[in-house]
């Protein structure tokens, strides 16, 4: 088998899975869905290197996910890297920050769960391209057998049956039974998780602010309600987070229209919103055009519309990043904490606007963020354009 490639509704991930692993493959396994994007490499049926464009599926983002690491070490790692162009793991165990066993048990971690994530995917493709010979790796040999996915996937086909009849969406509040809990101990991730959910947040907000994923929050989450220490709300569920959704664009309408006015990508074609999309970025106006593009991309993909969603984010991403973090800008809150409580924000907006110490720069919260820089950066200019956020130039040292 030199190739196959095909889409989720008909070939799910874990049936390619198995299908790999028994014929012991070697070469490169691509999978997306919408704008996510993973590459596992495989040698003799095991993965032996993994990338995504999903934040929180970054290593970084996983040891700190484990308790193995802080933000605060992760970006100093990140610092250090960026100087030496030293692999991060390498950095990590130099300095002492974690062990090398540590490392090696979190890619094998991270190997697993970004496949056993798309393994629920329903949309979506897959491509997976052949070799004779993988080639060698620079760092630690790591390498997690597909069988042992499959198998663990399996397993998690039952666990996640009981645990959304007990969660059934991210959506939702949680209680929490304070008389259950004497034994946690302070700063663990069930502590982390209780604190949160006093807060307010939904299961998605608690997700995002634990740089969590979805398995490894949740079965967390069933742990504690088994213990009767915690249990979904009365409150209304709020709604699901719009990953990238497009922003709201009103046209000048003639005046005997009985709106008064329209929404560019609500009700207009895929053929109009993406000639909208092009004149908008044409004229300068990425952020209107990102926007448009996207929403012609989700009206109607084709290989047109997604090479202009990829351009439209590219030239956003530098014209934000020139905006934000060049020259390096520190931003605090011209808000108090108890008004911004008040306040009707997102998930990701109530994260991002909690890492706000004004010590740490744009740049510093984006990149330690579960967030994606393009995602983390539209967040923060609408924080400065609705001045609950003011940046502050970093004095020169």
């Amino acid at each position: 088998m030199r190739g196959v490639s095909g889409d989720f509704s008909t070939m799910p991930l874990k049936d390619l899975v198995v299908h790999l692993g028994n014929r012991r493959s070697t070469g490169t396994l691509n999978v997306e869905r919408g704008d996510v994007r993973k590459q596992l490499l495989l040698r003799d049926g095991h993965v032996i290197t993994a990338s995504s464009n999903q934040p929180r599926e970054y290593f970084g983002q996983f040891l700190i996910n484990m308790g193995h690491l802080t933000e605060d070490q992760l970006e100093r790692a990140f610092a250090t890297q960026a100087e030496t162009h030293i692999l991060l793991g390498k950095i990590l165990i130099m300095t002492g920050s974690v062990t090398e066993a540590t490392v090696r048990t979190t890619l094998s971690h991270k190997f697993r769960e970004m496949l056993l994530d798309a393994f629920t995917w329903e949309e979506g493709g897959f491509d997976f391209r052949a070799t004779d010979v993988a080639p060698e790796l620079e760092g630690l040999d790591v390498s997690v057998d597909l069988l042992d996915v499959h198998r663990e996937g399996e397993f998690r086909e039952t666990a996640w049956q009981a645990i959304r009849a007990v969660f059934p969406s991210g959506g939702v509040r949680l209680e929490v039974d304070e008389r259950k809990l004497a034994d946690r101990k302070a700063g663990s991730m069930d502590d982390r998780i209780v604190q949160l959910a006093r807060e307010g947040l939904s299961i998605d907000g608690i997700a995002l602010a634990l740089h969590a994923t979805d398995f490894f929050l949740y079965q967390r989450l069933y742990a504690l309600y088994r213990q009767d220490a915690l249990r979904v709300s009365d409150e209304a569920p709020l709604p699901a987070p719009e990953r990238g959704a497009p922003t709201v664009v009103v046209v000048e309408e003639d005046d005997d229209d009985e709106n008064g006015g329209g929404v560019i990508g609500s009700e207009s074609s895929s053929d109009e919103v993406l000639q909208a999309a092009q004149l908008f970025l044409d004229a300068g106006n990425l952020r209107d055009g990102e926007a448009l593009a996207r929403r012609a991309h989700e009206i109607s993909p084709s290989e047109h519309t997604q090479k202009l969603l990829r351009d439209a984010e590219a030239r956003l991403l530098a014209e934000l990043r020139k905006a934000l973090m060049e020259p390096s800008r520190v931003p605090t809150l011209r808000v108090s904490a108890p008004h911004l409580k008040t306040l009707p924000l997102s998930s990701p907006e109530r994260y991002l606007l909690s890492r706000i110490d004004g010590k740490r720069d744009v740049a510093a919260i984006v990149h330690v963020s579960p967030l994606q820089e393009l995602e983390a950066l539209k967040f923060f200019q609408g924080f400065v354009d609705t001045e609950l956020v003011k940046l502050t130039p970093r004095p020169l040292s």
